[in-house]
């Protein structure tokens, strides 16, 4: 198994010999679970790493004697993979709370190994809403996003410009079809319909075939139910076979400032999608990103990075509140009011982890509208967090009381 295992160590505090009995071991560890090295390593990957390294930093000391480390490894985009790193993390390596997991086919299959066990999941890039639906768990907060949010907003701003027609191309593994199902009811709930859809691998690099079958189903639009590289290529392929100039519309359901940065102002200009976070949102978000561009070789924070971030505030809030470690007691903390956080504002946990927050519909901008690197979106509208995200008495989450 290639588990490519880094340990970043943060000490919050040495003053006291002795640590706090509550606190395991008298360290709170962290571990960050991504893809470090392929399609989704830009979006999350080691600048999530980091992210929670800034979190350690910013946040201070959490007690007298209290160590606070992070640790990382990479799933490689495996179930089978991230299972074997989660469990040796909490059986053998002290690991208190399990942060990021892009790809939910990884992620859903780690909810259930923390489930039922005194540890916390802050899945902060996991998209598939069954995370806090049917899979649901007192051990798990999602933080930035789901398929749910990202898709509703999109679709509806897509269909209300004319889009009475989709046809998917969805990435053939549990978050593609999380989005696709997710963006389908969103699509009839707007009155469009769905002609037909094709699911591809993940990390493909040529989407020849199935962008001809999109092509040749005459819909209006063309939703890409996928993210990451597999989103940048689809794009600059689509491009290349005049798709978007014969009148077909791309709609990208899921998009990282990363993937626009690979791609390109002058191929993604006009594309309308949803996120939870931009670098050059106010005040607090800008001075952030800056901090963790200087030391991300001059790239700005994805919504992952900010949800990575945030989250890890939120948990060391949890643990210092609760002068304890276990996973349950400081998730079941931060459900108990509303967190005021730097970068996403107000953010309420709710009964089945979702953590709920505002949501941004963005447009990406023409060439000469960017006035500098990395100013590639315009602001359309601001979705309330009410709004933004499934209602809670829809998703099916058994801890939320009838």
């Amino acid at each position: 198994m290639r588990s490519s295992v880094a340990v970043v160590a943060v000490t919050a505090v040495l003053l006291i010999s002795g640590a706090q009995a509550e606190i395991s071991g008298g360290v709170v560890r962290i571990g960050v679970l991504n893809d470090q090295s392929s399609l989704y390593a830009d979006a999350a990957g080691p600048g999530s790493v980091l992210a929670a390294q800034m979190a350690l930093e910013d946040f201070g000391p959490i007690g007298p004697g209290i160590k606070v480390e992070v640790i990382s490894a990479d799933h490689q985009n495996k179930p089978d993979v991230g299972t074997a790193i989660v469990r040796r993390w909490l059986d053998v390596d002290g690991v208190d709370a399990i942060l990021d997991v892009p790809n939910s086919g990884v992620a859903l299959a780690v909810n259930e190994i923390v489930r039922g066990s005194r540890h916390a999941f802050l899945a902060s890039s996991t998209a598939s809403s069954d995370l806090t639906g049917k899979a649901c768990s007192p051990n798990t907060v999602q933080w930035t996003f789901d398929t749910w949010s990202i898709a509703n907003a999109t679709v509806k701003s897509v269909t209300e410009r004319g889009g009475p027609s989709w046809f998917f191309l969805t990435a053939d593994y549990a978050f593609g079809y999380a989005l696709e199902r997710d963006g389908t009811a969103a699509i009839a709930a707007n009155g469009a319909k769905v002609v037909g859809s094709v699911r591809h691998p993940i990390g493909t690099s040529d989407f020849s075939s199935f962008l001809l079958q999109a092509q040749s189903s005459k819909a209006k639009v063309i939703g890409l139910a996928n993210a990451g590289g597999d989103t940048s290529v689809a794009i600059k392929q689509a491009s290349e076979f005049g798709i978007p100039q014969s009148g077909q519309t791309m709609a990208a359901l899921l998009v990282f400032i990363s993937d626009i940065h690979a791609i390109g102002l002058q191929t993604a200009q006009g594309l309308l999608f949803t996120e939870a976070f931009y670098w050059d949102l106010n005040d607090k978000t800008r001075e952030w990103s800056n901090r963790f561009a200087a030391r991300n070789n001059g790239k700005m924070p994805t919504m992952n990075h900010a949800g990575v971030y945030s989250s890890v505030l939120a948990y060391l809030s949890a643990v210092k509140a609760t002068n304890s470690d276990d996973g349950p007691l400081a998730i079941a903390k931060m459900k108990e009011s509303p967190i005021q956080d730097q970068l996403f504002g107000r953010v309420v946990v709710r009964a089945d982890g979702r953590a709920i927050h505002d949501m941004y519909l963005f447009r990406v901008k023409k060439p000469e509208e960017s006035k500098g690197p990395w100013d590639y979106y315009t602001l359309i509208n601001t979705i309330p967090a009410d709004q933004a995200f499934r209602p809670l008495d829809q998703g099916g989450c058994v801890l939320v009381r009838k």
